[in-house]
């Protein structure tokens, strides 16, 4: 009888090695392709960024390279449109006047003069 629970124990500890292996390699898999897609994401943004002619990303790129999934896609536009709205108003990019509208916005305000 002590070898037949000797037996168990072993076949016990077997099936534990074993399901701890099994667990081991589903997650050096899901770490490898968690890997794969953030760097093809990088890939994309900084694609999106080359296109547009600039040499660094911004907010525009990351939500460009969500949209295959439309409702992320949202939720960062969403989350865009937040950001800029609580950004103070003298830290936001002035359009540059170009002299034609430069001189064209004196020109109205000499007229009504």
């Amino acid at each position: 009888m002590a070898s037949d629970v000797e037996r168990g124990e072993e076949e016990e500890e077997e099936e534990e090695e074993s399901a701890s292996e099994l667990l081991r390699d589903r997650f050096r898999l899901c770490t490898i392709s968690i890997a794969e897609t953030e760097e093809q994401l990088a890939r994309d943004v900084e694609l999106f960024a080359q296109h547009a002619g600039r040499k660094s990303i911004n907010m525009e790129d990351v939500i460009l390279s969500a949209h295959r999934n439309d409702h992320l896609s949202a939720s960062l536009r969403s989350f865009s449109n937040n950001l800029k709205a609580k950004e103070p108003q003298s830290d936001r990019k002035r359009k540059k006047i170009t002299k034609k509208e430069d001189k064209a916005a004196k020109e109205v305000l000499h007229i009504d003069s």
